[in-house]
């Protein structure tokens, strides 16, 4: 059952980080249009996109994953009524470090639309 439950985690997760990036890169189209116009190739402006969404993705897990294990281990140590076995007040799996996976994936479809899009498509959209 928990598994099937962080399957389903994991998968909204997925789909706000690319809600989240598909609505930033739409928003950084003239910005894109500008840096495509002075030289840079779609390639480097996907690598760009990419790599600034894995970094708040990182910084994002460097202080979520802390502040959620401290926030859980509060919890159910002052339950009061129940006893919870030790196995469940350890929550740190590696899983948690898909965080970054899931950013970096999710950046990769936005970024790529944002990279073939033309510099005279971006301007008459403005």
């Amino acid at each position: 059952m928990a598994g099937v439950f962080t399957v389903l985690l994991i998968g909204v997760a997925a789909l706000g980080v690319f809600n989240t990036v598909l609505l930033t890169t739409r928003e950084r189209r003239r910005d894109l249009g500008v840096l495509k116009s002075i030289g840079m190739t779609p390639r480097q402006v996907t690598v760009m996109t990419v790599t600034s969404v894995a970094a708040q993705g990182a910084a994002g897990a460097l202080i979520a994953i802390p502040a959620g294990m401290l926030a859980h281990r509060l919890v159910v140590d002052n339950v009061g009524i129940v006893e919870f076995p030790e196995a469940m007040k350890d929550v740190f799996q590696p899983s948690h470090l898909a965080g970054v996976v899931i950013a970096v994936l999710g950046a990769l479809a936005p970024a790529r639309s944002a990279a073939r899009l033309t510099v005279a498509a971006v301007l008459h959209g403005e």
